[in-house]
């Protein structure tokens, strides 16, 4: 996804296995919990854990689309069909923004 419904994107969605989140699950998890993986005896496979459940919980479409932030989740081999079906309904789009109230002068 390169655009969000924060800042007025008109059609995001993603495959199965995109990743949302704003940094990755590992380095998510090397922050959040290192003071746990540096106590554990085997902190690769503590780690691979802590990452996995981070996916599930956190990074994953599905989580996304449920909280509105996707349209939806689409396999990949219906992006080019869905990528058309959004411009047809989008071409006679017209953004109204509000009238400027004063210009941004430089100080």
């Amino acid at each position: 996804m390169m655009s969000s419904k924060h800042i007025r994107g008109d059609w995001n969605v993603a495959w199965p296995t995109a990743e949302l989140a704003v940094m990755g699950s590992e380095g998510a998890v090397n922050i959040l919990h290192r003071e746990e993986l540096a106590k554990s005896d085997d902190p690769d496979a503590l780690r691979r854990d802590l990452v996995d459940d981070f996916t599930e919980r956190f990074a994953n479409p599905y989580i996304a689309a449920g909280l509105g932030y996707l349209d939806d989740v689409i396999e990949p081999s219906q992006t080019r069909r869905q990528l058309i079906r959004a411009l047809h309904n989008l071409r006679n789009k017209k953004q109204v923004l509000p009238a400027k109230k004063h210009g941004n002068i430089p100080l």
